[in-house]
């Protein structure tokens, strides 16, 4: 799906500082690139009634009930039946690089606020869990807006930490769920792809359905680097200095096999495989979310 609005953008996202309004921005803008696209996404079968709410759209009122009862109410359908959806959100110093307006962490957390804020808005439960080499907060999924803010304000006070253990939180959450609830990954998975993958797969056995959103920058999916440059690694601080042309055939070609693997491992097994770039607005994320979220009914 596109969309042509121009505030998903991330160099006109990165200069919105309240998260809370970053978050409105992108499913707004979302939204309405939806209501114009012709993927409408989500089952039509009706189900139940449930009160109007302020905000809800009024095509979709029982005019007939209203008339019997003089009160509103809104056709619920398959795809409103509530859900729990944990975001998984990976704070570690890799997170932290940027070559452009946004760092991975940013980009990260502002596609987590703005999938909390979607959630949410479609009466879902959210809880949010952020880790670096350890889980660092851990929010229940939960359906109130008090929550939406708690879950916001720990978004916007995050900060790039130490190495990355991706397989912990998930390990975690895998061994604490109780019911099938919605798993989603947001992480650049730099680290032991075969052992996350792994965990991964097991959430998805269990019923669960999972996403994972990988985030990596535009310099790392194109390295784009001309002049001598020093490579730092953010976790591990070791360092090397090389001429970026002669690595450029090996290290695209090298990426092109991870990246395959990671995609044909997630989706053999069930796991939605969503990769990101950074400079790329967030119209995909948040549509592969809701495909996914269709499709669990």
């Amino acid at each position: 799906m596109t969309s042509n609005t121009t505030f998903i953008d991330p160099t006109v996202l990165s200069s919105l500082d309240n998260l809370e309004l970053r978050a409105r921005v992108v499913v707004e803008g979302f939204v309405s690139g939806l209501h114009k696209s012709p993927h409408r996404g989500f089952s039509v079968e009706f189900t139940d009634y449930r009160h109007y709410y302020r905000g809800d759209d009024m095509r979709h009122v029982d005019w007939k009930l209203y008339a019997r009862s003089d009160k509103f109410y809104i056709k619920q359908y398959e795809d409103e039946t509530n859900v729990r959806c944990y975001v998984v959100l990976d704070s570690s110093a890799s997170m932290g690089y940027a070559s452009g307006a946004m760092s991975k962490l940013e980009y990260g957390r502002t596609l987590a606020s703005a999938l909390a804020y979607f959630i949410m808005r479609q009466r879902d439960a959210v809880g949010l869990i952020t880790f670096d080499e350890k889980v660092n907060e851990y929010i229940p999924a939960l359906c109130r807006q008090p929550h939406l803010i708690r879950i916001l304000r720990v978004l916007a006070g995050l900060s790039a930490g130490a190495r990355t253990d991706v397989v912990r939180p998930l390990s975690d959450l895998a061994s604490n769920l109780n019911r099938k609830s919605m798993v989603i990954l947001i992480s650049d998975m730099l680290e032991d792809e075969e052992q996350i993958i792994k965990t991964l797969q097991r959430l998805r056995s269990m019923g669960n359905d999972v996403i994972v959103f990988h985030v990596l920058d535009d310099a790392e999916l194109h390295f784009r680097f001309q002049e001598a440059t020093e490579f730092i690694d953010a976790e591990t601080r070791e360092s090397f200095i090389t001429q970026p042309q002669s690595i450029r055939d090996a290290y695209l070609e090298n990426l092109g096999k991870y990246l395959e693997f990671c995609k044909k491992q997630c989706q053999s097994s069930g796991v939605d495989y969503c990769l990101l770039n950074t400079s790329q607005p967030l119209d995909t994320a948040l549509y592969s979310y809701i495909s996914r979220r269709a499709r669990s009914f």
